[in-house]
């Protein structure tokens, strides 16, 4: 009722701001109907209003579903673990964690473009059949990188039952779990990036006390000397490839 409401306000301004001649064969009542009848407006509403809320949680899916939270979570540590505030800047370490993510996902979007996308643009298929065909390649990496446990856990909450092949489960089951488990690994390789920078830390705080000198602050000693480490070790070198192959792509 509301929806015919909304298309009955629309036809009626059109009505009063056309010609009147444009309506000389038939009356406003049957054009009305036959509008209402049809469909038409509906569909085109209801596809923008859904094209509009892709866009807006776009950001959302993207973290989500991909291979940025990990990233993400690992690049703070890292910045954190050095001792550094703004360097580097937030700017870049998200725009290296796209970067990485886009990387990452290439198959997977490559599949999703190729199988159901592009179809689509074509129109040899329907935006129902293509649905599937794009969101499927995003359910197969989403599973290939959650733990068993964490699948078990939310397949027990909802109570659905386990197909056959994982995949195949619903997204509200996948996704949180997909998050968690991404949340779990990406704190376990940030812990293994803390532990040598912590220890230049106990090193040199170690050192200034048996000197003396305790009003030094350690941590602007021990910052130059975690930098040359993590420099002479080439770690973005490490880092980035080792991020890269701990996914199952």
């Amino acid at each position: 009722m509301r929806k015919e409401s909304i298309i009955s306000l629309v036809v009626l301004l059109i009505f009063i701001l056309l010609p009147t001649p444009a309506f000389a064969e038939e009356s406003f009542a049957e054009e009305l109907d036959n509008l209402l009848s049809s469909g038409s407006m509906t569909s085109r509403i209801m596809q923008l209003f859904m094209l509009i809320t892709v866009l807006s949680l776009a950001p959302a899916i993207l973290i989500m579903t991909t291979s940025f939270v990990r990233i993400a979570i690992v690049f703070s540590i890292l910045r954190s673990a050095l001792g550094l505030q703004q360097t580097p800047p937030n700017q870049v370490l998200i725009s290296l964690a796209l970067f990485l993510t886009f990387f990452i996902m290439s198959p997977t979007l490559e599949q999703a473009y190729d199988e159901g996308l592009r179809p689509m643009l074509e129109e040899s298929i329907t935006e129902e059949e293509a649905m599937p065909l794009i969101v499927d390649p995003f359910k197969k990496f989403m599973v290939g990188n959650t733990r068993t446990k964490d699948l078990d856990l939310f397949i027990s909450i909802s109570k659905v039952k386990p197909p056959k092949e994982l995949y195949n489960l619903p997204l509200n089951v996948v996704v949180p779990a997909f998050l968690i488990s991404e949340l779990k690994r990406g704190f376990e390789i940030g812990f293994l990036i803390f532990l040598p920078f912590l220890i230049i830390d106990i090193v040199v705080a170690s050192i200034l006390m048996a000197m003396g000198m305790m009003m030094m602050p350690p941590v602007m000693i021990a910052l130059p000397f975690k930098i040359v480490f993590f420099v002479l070790a080439d770690g973005w070198y490490l880092l980035a490839g080792s991020l890269v192959q701990s996914f199952t792509m």
